[in-house]
């Protein structure tokens, strides 16, 4: 017995995260981020109770790792197809709050179109000298583009996408279209429609894609064709969906229910049904993707994935993956004939790290009445 005491004994605590004090205080990271600095946009509530928190938990951001962590810059670049939009916006805040909590400066920049995502890596342009690091958020980038990085010495990390060895998180897109068809089935539905991206946009990215596969195959095997045809553009915004859907209900066989993949463009989807005076969840069934905050509002069925983590839980692996580059490092050069692996890595870079989702039932889906 006294053994085990002396061995737990010798355990250290786990430090306490800014995702501890927005879990306690009921809160995203990007909040208490805002209202432990002193910046605006937080209610005096939410700031009071925010710091009542950090201060019973005695949260402190770890300096040590703070070193440990920053490289050349001190500084972190988050690259997006859009600078607009919920998803990216809601990314970004959840980045920014932890490289902030770790002391990093954080930049954001857009990247619409391949010739600008290449002149951001082109080596002329020195990323190195302005960024120790670089969250690529649905951009996707060439094998010799992840060599030139890694030849550099520039931390990368991706959301949507998966570099083999680089940080990484990403739903399972496929499973996305899955859950909508098995949801939109088991009520009786058999006429379908599905409103996603712009495969042919000059940044395209596999989600809509992987949605799409999903979406048909659980069809398919319960005896429901779709085609491409079935599948219209509404560019992830909710002018989009309006404009997707609209033909469709005007149309001689207007579907039974839609699958949007993002719930603004199920949004714009909604503001086209009650023009027409159709009943959603009864004339028409819609269900969306993200469970964005104002989904609740509009009682939206919807797949919840935890789009709020997603940019804390990439900065946070990206910061620890940075920490073992640094320990490796300074290991194998006061070691002679050290190597890396004499040094225990702590982020398991194997693969992507997938968030759970989930369907969440409200009243925009029902029984067809048609």
């Amino acid at each position: 017995m006294a053994h085990d005491d002396t061995t737990r004994s010798r355990t250290p605590p786990r430090r306490l995260t800014i995702e501890d004090v927005a879990t306690e205080a009921g809160v995203s990271v990007a909040t208490v981020s805002r209202a432990l600095r002193g910046l605006p946009n937080v209610t005096p509530s939410t700031r009071d109770r925010v710091q009542a928190v950090a201060t019973r938990l005695d949260y402190h951001p770890d300096p040590a790792a703070t070193r440990l962590a920053a490289g050349r810059t001190r500084t972190v670049t988050l690259a997006i197809p859009s600078l607009s939009g919920w998803y990216f916006s809601t990314v970004v805040a959840g980045a920014e709050a932890v490289c902030a909590d770790a002391g990093l400066e954080f930049q954001v920049i857009a990247v619409p179109t391949p010739e600008q995502r290449n002149r951001l890596l082109d080596e002329s342009q020195r990323l190195e000298r302005r960024t120790d690091a670089l969250i690529l958020v649905d951009v996707t980038i060439e094998p010799h583009q992840v060599e030139s990085l890694e030849r550099r010495k520039v931390g990368v990390a991706t959301i949507g996408s998966n570099i083999v060895g680089h940080p990484s998180v990403c739903i399972d897109d496929e499973l996305v279209g899955q859950l909508a068809a098995e949801h939109l089935l088991s009520l009786g539905h058999r006429r379908f429609a599905a409103i996603g991206g712009r495969p042919e946009g000059p940044m395209s990215f596999d989600v809509p894609d992987a949605r799409w596969r999903g979406f048909r195959r659980t069809l398919a095997a319960a005896g429901v064709s779709v085609d491409d045809g079935d599948l219209h553009n509404g560019n992830f915004s909710l002018d989009g969906g309006y404009e997707a859907i609209a033909p469709l209900l005007d149309g001689p066989h207007p579907p039974t229910s839609v699958f949007a993949m993002s719930d603004e463009m199920a949004f714009g989807a909604l503001i086209a049904c009650r023009e027409r005076s159709l009943g959603v969840g009864s004339d028409i069934s819609i269900i969306g993707v993200d469970d964005h905050e104002f989904s609740r509002v509009v009682e939206l069925t919807t797949i919840h994935q935890p789009v709020a983590d997603h940019g804390s839980l990439v900065a946070r692996l990206l910061i620890a993956a940075m920490a073992d580059a640094a320990r490796t490092a300074t290991t194998t050069s006061a070691t002679p004939g050290a190597s890396a692996h004499d040094v225990t890595a702590s982020v398991d870079l194997t693969g992507p790290v997938r968030p759970v989702i989930s369907l969440i039932e409200r009243s925009t889906t029902g029984p067809p009445n048609r």
